[in-house]
């Protein structure tokens, strides 16, 4: 692939009047923009100021887009199509686009006749080479007659004109499910134009799917790699586009989704060639565990995350040399209460850190891939640790602990060690607004190399759950995001955007034990255990029962977990034992940790209401 393959996206990508578009596009990076016709239509700026602004932020236009309805229609409507195209020839030459977009029709008036189709494509690519423009024709998923690539390509070479050519949409050919295998028999110069969208798997009509739930490279669940890598072997040297119809991106902050999109394609071209990203992109980090979780804790909520963290068994082993930051140890687990935050109980996870062998090569990655970089104080003889912000606001970190000048040696000793009964940070799991969920994953799986798992759907106590959770390849890092699908009303005491950190153990039951002593383990009904009665041995309900812990199994093994309360605003701690190679994250109960969770918030209000009576 070449180095300098041009990289852009349709304005109908992202939110906002056709000016906010571009100027995102252009902050973004990208090369050129493909111009929705609504765009245009609904600007104030004439086509002459458009093609100036675009050319001041350094983007071509690379597509007007679309032309419906022209093909193998009677001749009445064919001289109405042609006048139609004769006008958007002359506002083409006034925009500076050189190529438009030519959908398969959807007319009623349309005849099934490939001959037809073919006659009239030609004549509107004389038509059109006459005023300097090319015609790329793209066959619609739900095309009246013509609805596949390959019929379009058949219609294509019959009209045989050599400025008509083909537009490939990874969405129309995969969403049918067709073999794009057969590109590879279209030359190169019958390839005008590329467009890539990438779309969760749905049982649903195509034209809704297209219209609504399209994503950005590599949010989805198509085989882009091997799409796009069979396009470029036939040759296909015109720009990678995005054109992506989706109602959360069309509602987002245009700035923030054009950074996505062009991660998004960044990370789809390395897949296909590594050394086409210019300046050089390093590989994915190997990741060897979490080095730390960094939890934000205020001052009214310091002492219920350091009263849990002691009852799970850590011990505070380190104070940081200048600034108002713990650390505590079990195991290889380590967490930071930092407890310079400005709201009084406030709780987050701040930041999470991860081991790479390479932390600064690690870092140019995720730079590479528009993640901010985040400025940070530190004295002279403290470690400089680079820090990036992922969609949310946590603060990552790259660090090397087995090196002798590690963050560590940031903190001086205090305390001692205790008996280990965790073993490791398990997973870290953040709950994300709407419009940073889809953005979120894509940053996880490109910056820090995460494969996605199953995402799931949970119908939780108020409302539907979707979540998602990814690991690398050795599983010694897990992130798990979520999001409630619609959020609506105040009227619960719910836990805003819940955040919490799952320990590993191979002794759950003590662990529990060290909770409900201290008065931490988040209690579970008992209609939870009589149901499950009808699952599992008797034999093992009893010690379920006995220390409030939730079970779950697939086909590897099985999956033992207790909660604490939250702590603060939307932290809690999790333990969790996995048995027999366990994959998942116990989602079937999160119904039953929400509802547990809110009935001790409950109880926690009544008592602030009779102690003020």
């Amino acid at each position: 692939m070449p180095p300098n393959r041009k990289l852009g996206i349709a304005t109908v990508c992202l939110s906002g009047t056709l000016e906010d578009k571009l100027d995102a596009a252009a902050a973004a990076g990208f090369d050129g923009v493909e111009i929705f016709e609504p765009d245009l239509v609904a600007s104030a700026l004439a086509p002459e100021e458009i093609r100036t602004r675009c050319a001041d932020l350094g983007l071509n236009i690379d597509l007007y887009q679309p032309f419906r309805d022209f093909e193998a229609v009677p001749p009445d409507l064919l001289a109405a199509n042609l006048r139609r195209a004769e006008k958007k020839f002359d506002l083409m030459e006034r925009l500076g686009a050189s190529m438009a977009l030519v959908c398969s029709t959807v007319s009623p008036e349309s005849v099934n006749d490939d001959d037809l189709a073919a006659e009239h494509l030609h004549l509107l690519a004389t038509r059109a080479a006459e005023r300097g423009v090319r015609i790329a024709y793209e066959a619609l998923a739900w095309g009246r007659h013509v609805s596949t690539f390959d019929h379009s390509w058949r219609i294509v070479r019959r009209a045989d004109h050599p400025d008509l050519g083909l537009c490939l949409d990874s969405f129309h050919i995969l969403s049918r499910g067709s073999d794009p295998a057969p590109i590879r028999v279209i030359p190169a110069e019958k390839l005008f134009f590329l467009q890539l969208a990438d779309a969760p798997h749905l049982d649903m009509d195509v034209l809704q799917w297209s219209r609504h739930h399209r994503l950005f490279p590599g949010q989805g669940a198509f085989d882009l790699p091997r799409f796009l890598d069979l396009v470029l072997r036939s040759g296909y040297e015109g720009p990678l586009s995005l054109e992506v119809f989706n109602d959360v991106f069309r509602q987002s902050d245009p700035r923030v989704a054009a950074v996505d999109a062009l991660r998004s394609l960044l990370s789809l071209r390395e897949s296909v060639e590594p050394r086409s990203v210019e300046g050089g992109l390093p590989a994915p980090p190997e990741l060897q565990g979490f080095a730390f979780v960094e939890i934000a804790a205020g001052g009214g909520a310091a002492p219920e995350v350091t009263g849990a963290l002691d009852a799970l068994g850590f011990t505070r082993t380190g104070r940081h040399r200048s600034k108002p930051v713990a650390l505590w140890e079990q195991g290889s687990a380590r967490v930071l209460v930092n407890t310079d935050v400005d709201a009084g109980d406030a709780t987050a996870v701040a930041a999470i850190a991860v081991e790479s062998p390479d932390p600064a090569a690690s870092a140019r990655r995720a730079e590479r891939l528009l993640a901010p970089v985040l400025s940070r104080e530190h004295r002279a003889d403290e470690a400089d640790l680079a820090a990036i912000a992922a969609p949310d606001g946590t603060s990552v970190f790259f660090c090397r602990t087995d090196v002798e000048e590690s963050w560590l040696a940031d903190f001086e000793a205090v305390g001692g060690s205790a008996p280990s009964v965790l073993s490791a940070v398990d997973h870290v799991a953040l709950t994300q607004q709407t419009d940073d969920f889809d953005g979120a994953a894509l940053f996880y799986r490109t910056v820090f190399g995460l494969h996605p798992e199953v995402p799931a759907e949970v119908a939780a106590p108020f409302g539907l759950v979707r979540s998602l959770s990814m690991t690398d390849a050795a599983q010694w890092v897990r992130i798990a995001l979520s999001v409630a699908a619609v959020r609506r009303g105040e009227w619960a005491p719910g836990v805003p955007h819940p955040q919490h950190v799952a320990f590993a153990t191979d002794d759950i039951a003590g662990a529990a034990a060290r909770l409900r002593d201290r008065g931490l383990l988040l209690a579970i009904p008992d209609n939870y255990y009589d149901d499950l009665d009808a699952r599992i041995a008797p034999e093992r309900l009893d010690l379920l029962r006995e220390h409030s812990l939730l079970y779950d199994r697939d086909e590897q093994g099985e999956f033992l977990h207790c909660y604490t309360p939250v702590l603060g605003t939307r932290i809690f701690f999790e333990v969790v034992q996995r048995i027999s190679g366990y994959r998942g994250y116990g989602a079937l109960n999160a119904p039953v940790r929400m509802a547990a969770h809110r009935r001790v918030r409950l109880q926690g209000l009544a008592s602030v209401v009779r102690g003020v009576a």
